[in-house]
């Protein structure tokens, strides 16, 4: 288990580059199953979960060449479906939560896929149903065991059918596109996640012969192809790291600038931010954190306590909410966080109490935030990462508070952001990796 060693305290000044979006990533690397050619994907994050993914990948026995530091080529032309059976593959799936989205590949293009319950983050309840009902309503039939947690999915030929999901899932909305794209006929999808790595997995799905419609909304209609081809595609920047950073420059009274981050992709984030008192600064394609001394959390109009709440896009993402929460113990002011979707994430709030932090934990979705005013410094202490972005927000805390703080198993971080010791250093912050 590694370990950070956070000594806070210290601004940062500098300009840092987002790495490609992860959850984006998953995706579209999942996406290279569909055809026998070269798929070339550019601005690949290299962190934990991404570089597990392209390993799964290349055992199945797509060709997997390295191009650059960021940017790889795949061919998916001979794929060994035995090996998705063997004791490795499971136990390499099962650790990583994306591995879920090669059931939609691999059913439209094999007529059959196997999976097993995929692990990633003990965020709360995380259920598969809304792939796994995609998949019958385009005919597939479905077999789960439960003394092994595997799952199987065969089918003699999709074909394209209406479904409303019963929930706005983000990957399982992907697996189903993905599935989709090579069924007989026309596929209508309601209440279909729009994320923009969604969107993005739809982009490369067209470029690569396949016909979708509603592209941004929640509403798609996919026209089955016989066949995929190769295609070129770019990974947005990272809006989780984006919103990250931004949180972290307002929390250290740094002024930073965020270069590259996509604006137009970014949706409500930095208003939300606007809402805690942070005032940016947009400049072409970059965002400018000034320095805050303070920042106050708005009112409502009738002057009840703001409520910060995650949303399917384009609401606010709930992979930030853990960066508003710790940000928002040094605004003026008091707010409510509520998660809806995950009901184990605000546990993060413990460990900020532990550091002086004012929080009241009503129930495990909601927390009300009261502000310090950067009048109370949080205090050091030793601490585990229990997730990946319950892991940033506490080395966010950590880079704030008076001292020397311990974060143990950062390995949760490494997952989902690369190199960030080394980046974060770059521009002034004081992290030893153990």
């Amino acid at each position: 288990m590694a370990t950070f060693e956070v000594s806070g305290g210290f601004s940062l000044h500098g300009e840092i580059i987002p790495q490609g979006a992860k959850n984006e990533a998953l995706q579209v690397l999942c996406a290279v199953l569909l055809t026998e050619d070269v798929v070339t994907i550019e601005n690949i994050p290299a962190i934990l979960d991404v570089i597990s993914m392209i390993e799964l990948l290349s055992e199945m026995g797509v060709t997997v060449k390295k191009l650059s530091e960021t940017k790889y080529s795949f061919q998916a032309k001979n794929i060994n479906l035995d090996c998705l059976q063997t004791g490795q593959f499971r136990k390499k799936a099962r650790s990583l939560r994306g591995s879920i989205m090669i059931a939609g590949p691999l059913l439209a293009r094999f007529g059959k896929a196997f999976a097993p319950k995929p692990g990633g983050d003990k965020i709360g309840r995380r259920r598969l149903d809304t792939h796994f009902t995609g998949f019958q309503h385009l005919g597939a039939t479905f077999e789960y065991d439960p003394e092994t947690c595997f799952y199987k999915v065969t089918a003699g030929k999709l074909k394209g059918a209406y479904m409303l999901l019963d929930e706005a899932s983000v990957t399982g909305t992907a697996n189903i596109i993905m599935a989709a794209v090579l069924a007989e006929g026309t596929t209508t999808i309601y209440n279909a996640a729009c994320e923009p790595y969604v969107q993005q997995l739809c982009r490369l799905l067209v470029k690569m012969g396949a016909k979708i419609d509603g592209v941004g909304s929640n509403l798609l209609t996919v026209e089955g192809q016989k066949s995929l081809s190769g295609a070129n595609h770019v990974i947005l920047p990272d809006m989780i790291e984006v919103g990250s950073f931004i949180g972290m420059a307002a929390m250290t009274g740094s002024e930073i600038t965020v270069k590259n981050v996509s604006v137009n992709d970014l949706g409500i984030i930095p208003a939300q931010f606007g809402r805690l008192g942070i005032n940016l600064l947009i400049k072409g394609d970059d965002i400018i954190v000034p320095k805050h001394e303070t920042y106050e959390i708005e009112s409502f109009i009738d002057g009840s306590i703001m409520t910060l709440a995650d949303a399917p896009w384009p609401g606010l993402t709930p992979d930030l909410l853990s960066v508003f929460l710790v940000v928002a113990t040094q605004a003026k002011g008091s707010v409510l966080i509520h998660q809806k979707m995950f009901e184990i994430r605000l546990f993060v709030v413990d460990k900020l109490k532990d550091m002086g932090a004012q929080i009241i934990l009503c129930d495990p979705h909601r927390a009300v935030v009261i502000g310090h005013n950067n009048k109370i410094k949080l205090r050091s202490t030793i601490m585990t990462s229990p997730d990946i972005r319950a892991g940033v927000a506490l080395l966010i805390a950590a880079m704030s508070a008076q001292g020397t703080s311990i974060i143990h198993n950062i390995e949760q971080i490494d997952r989902g952001y690369s190199k960030i010791d080394e980046r974060l250093n770059g521009i002034g912050a004081k992290i030893k990796r153990i």
